[in-house]
């Protein structure tokens, strides 16, 4: 049974979150692209020199660095930030910098609104784990409400 989400607690601090579907497809398809270049070069006829037997491998080295990049997003909270890693880009905030997190029916993933009126998509919750992608969001929603509240300034004395 699910727990009324008025009643669930934040996760304990630091937590991580990636998706699953994305990295283990990733990671295996690298992995067959490595390993079948590097059997091709080996294979090849003889006529092929080293030197194209080399490039032939660090083709598939290259490769399966491009789906290392798919399957490399995470989302990380800690007590005083939270980090967002994509594809290529990697987004350090603090919580009081994100005002929602969000993810419609039909995203691939979820957007946060950030205090400066900016969106910003968080490729480490994925739609296509399913349940497992709802709760990582409800949890992150969780911490945000409960550390995202900027404290107000003190009048000086």
């Amino acid at each position: 049974m699910d727990e009324d989400a008025s009643e669930r607690q934040p996760p304990p601090l630091p937590v991580t979150w990636r998706p699953r579907n994305m990295r283990l497809v990733g990671y295996a398809l690298a992995a067959l692209i490595v390993l079948t270049m590097v059997a091709l070069a080996v294979v090849l006829p003889d006529d092929w020199r080293l030197s194209d037997r080399l490039g032939l491998a660090a083709l598939g080295v290259v490769g399966a660095g491009g789906l290392h990049l798919l399957a490399r997003p995470r989302l990380q909270a800690t007590e005083t930030r939270v980090t967002v890693v994509n594809c290529i880009r990697t987004h350090v905030l603090e919580w009081p910098e994100i005002l929602d997190a969000r993810m419609p029916i039909g995203e691939p993933w979820p957007t946060v609104d950030l205090a400066d009126g900016s969106t910003l998509g968080v490729m480490g919750i994925q739609s296509n784990d399913g349940d497992r992608a709802r709760r990582a969001l409800e949890d992150f929603r969780l911490l945000l409400r409960a550390r995202g509240e900027a404290e107000e300034p003190r009048p000086p004395q």
